[in-house]
């Protein structure tokens, strides 16, 4: 994969990472249903859903965890098909795991108004299978192992994290915001609030941007190698 940045793997696993939003297809007593949700990412790659015990697509996942989620990027053009997309597949279970939690929180900032409301609960979707299509006539199917990044380098990245958070934002404030413009994000005094083995999180407020490494990374030395590029190439060193 590290080899080929275009492959559908690799840009399956990007835009899972980035989205924001996306849809749920749960189903109760063989009817299926499909519901908006904010999802985040895992270092493993699992998506996280923080969602309300009230909520119909809740009480579908409890009695049948099988599911899908899926998020979309931007369209080339005017035709929605040209958008990228993927569709993952799994079991959800529901977690109590304040680490992910915080990560699902870094992501989506405003809702810290509800996270902590007793009827709200994290939910993890481990991927099993997948479908990414590039745009039109572009579709690729994808396998767990696919969709699983490096187990020793996702346990290397989670045990460096806070280091990386805490270096960058103390010591590269500055580039911290020029990363996160690059993303699309305005204004100034960004901050990295999550890292892992295929790019980073900046947040600025309630504005959450990702940016992705070159490829996937194994260690806090290679993200630091990934930042220094992508600094390099944005002020045209």
């Amino acid at each position: 994969m590290a080899d080929d940045a275009d492959a559908p793997a690799w840009a399956a696993r990007k835009l899972l990472r980035a989205a924001r939003a996306g849809t749920l297809a749960s189903s109760a007593e063989g009817q299926p249903f499909a519901s908006l949700v904010t999802p985040a990412c895992a270092p493993d790659l699992s998506v996280l859903l923080l969602l309300s015990d009230l909520s119909e697509h809740t009480r579908h996942l409890r009695a049948e965890p099988r599911c899908a989620v899926l998020v979309a990027g931007t369209p080339e053009a005017a035709n929605p098909q040209t958008a990228p997309r993927v569709t993952v597949t799994g079991l959800a279970e529901r977690i109590d795991d304040a680490g992910l939690k915080a990560r699902w929180l870094a992501v989506h900032p405003y809702g810290a108004l509800y996270a902590d409301f007793g009827d709200f609960h994290l939910w993890r979707i481990r991927p099993r299978a997948g479908l990414f299509v590039g745009g039109f006539a572009r579709a690729n199917r994808l396998k767990q192992a696919d969709l699983t990044p490096d187990p020793q380098a996702v346990a290397a990245l989670a045990a460096a994290e806070a280091d990386i958070l805490a270096h960058c934002n103390a010591d590269h404030a500055q580039a911290m915001t020029t990363l996160a413009h690059s993303a699309g994000g305005t204004g100034e005094g960004w901050r990295m609030v999550a890292a892992d083995v295929d790019g980073c999180d900046l947040a600025l407020g309630e504005q959450v941007v990702r940016a992705p490494w070159s490829a996937p990374v194994a260690d806090a030395d290679a993200v630091r190698k990934e930042l220094i590029l992508a600094l390099r190439r944005l002020r045209g060193g």
